[in-house]
């Protein structure tokens, strides 16, 4: 057990969640955590201890869970491997660790205990490049996101250089007006390269904390893909040598292995440096967030687990295996 306190004790003291954070995660996991849970408790009805029809059982139901089959290979592994140390687990025990070996790999991915985007000092203005495909909560991820960094006491501008649609221009501006910020835009069909060249010229001028250009609304083909975020890159580095500081892909959580497929795609066509995974709280494939941390490698950065403008979270490994388990 003393993985597991190290784990769950010394560093959750580090932990700034808020209570009302607490509990806004704890229900936006409770569609998951439910359906887990039913199924763990059918996978090892009339056993008492693991063995490897347990073991069987228990890959089918992380599967299921939309863990992704890698990730579910590596757990299964890890827990062979205890039971081959321990020589004997009793399944009252595969609860906690479960717990202490999701918690393992998701603290491989994601270093310290929040990740949210910090702003160094010698970065001004900081760029936020976004992408994602339309419908999975990338502009409201962006809001949000403003409104956070607002509230923190920077200043921000957003850029609507996803151009293919009239409604994504028009979402954008709307949150622009909620959170108070300014927003550069152009009309529908608009070169998204030109709206991100202008994004950045208007805060340099304004001497802007921060940048955050919404981009790439639609899955064509990789190449094309590839070809528009690579000249969106290359237009911002004519104003900001080093722009953009990262680039976050949004991922609609409740499409379950669809949120995979889109990750490969998008991390082929340009170098995805954070995560942000929507819409927890209207699904049972909150499992999905394990999988796609461990296996694409890429911070967690946010989670989005409820319809309020304070409902996109920063992910905090802890927190989120403590309620995926509480």
């Amino acid at each position: 057990m003393n993985f597991f306190k190290k784990i769950f004790s010394s560093d959750k003291k580090e932990t700034n969640i808020t209570e009302e954070a607490k509990q806004s995660l704890d229900k936006g996991l409770e569609k998951t955590k439910s359906s887990f849970f039913s199924k763990l408790t059918k996978a090892v009805a009339g056993k008492s201890k693991v063995d490897d029809e347990v073991l069987d059982n228990l890959e089918e139901v992380l599967v299921s869970s939309d863990v992704g089959v890698e990730t579910t290979l590596k757990i299964i592994k890890r827990i062979e491997n205890r039971v081959a140390e321990d020589k004997y687990l009793g399944t009252d025990e595969l609860n906690s660790i479960l717990r202490q070996e999701i918690a393992g790999l998701l603290s491989e991915t994601n270093t310290g205990n929040s990740t949210e985007f910090e702003i160094p000092k010698d970065k001004k203005p900081y760029v936020i490049m976004v992408v994602g495909v339309n419908g999975v909560g990338k502009t409201t991820t962006i809001g949000k996101l403003a409104n956070q960094f607002t509230k923190a006491g920077y200043s921000v501008v957003l850029g609507a250089a996803d151009t293919f649609r009239a409604a994504a221009i028009d979402q954008l501006q709307i949150w622009a007006d909620r959170v108070g910020v300014p927003i550069v835009k152009q009309q529908m069909g608009s070169d998204p390269a030109s709206v991100a060249f202008d994004t950045i010229q208007h805060a340099v001028s304004q001497n802007a904390d921060v940048v955050i250009i919404d981009t790439a609304g639609r899955l064509h083909n990789k190449v094309n893909l590839m070809n528009e975020l690579t000249k969106v890159k290359r237009v911002m580095q004519k104003v900001v040598a080093d722009a953009p500081h990262d680039v976050l892909l949004v991922l609609d959580g409740s499409t379950g292995q669809n949120a995979f497929e889109q990750a490969k795609q998008f991390t082929a066509a340009t170098e995805v440096t954070a995560l942000a995974v929507t819409k927890l709280d209207g699904t049972a494939k909150g499992g999905v967030v394990i999988g796609i941390s461990d296996q694409f490698q890429i911070p967690v950065k946010y989670i989005g687990v409820g319809e309020g403008i304070n409902d996109l979270q920063v992910f905090n490994k802890y927190e989120f295996v403590d309620s995926f388990f509480k």
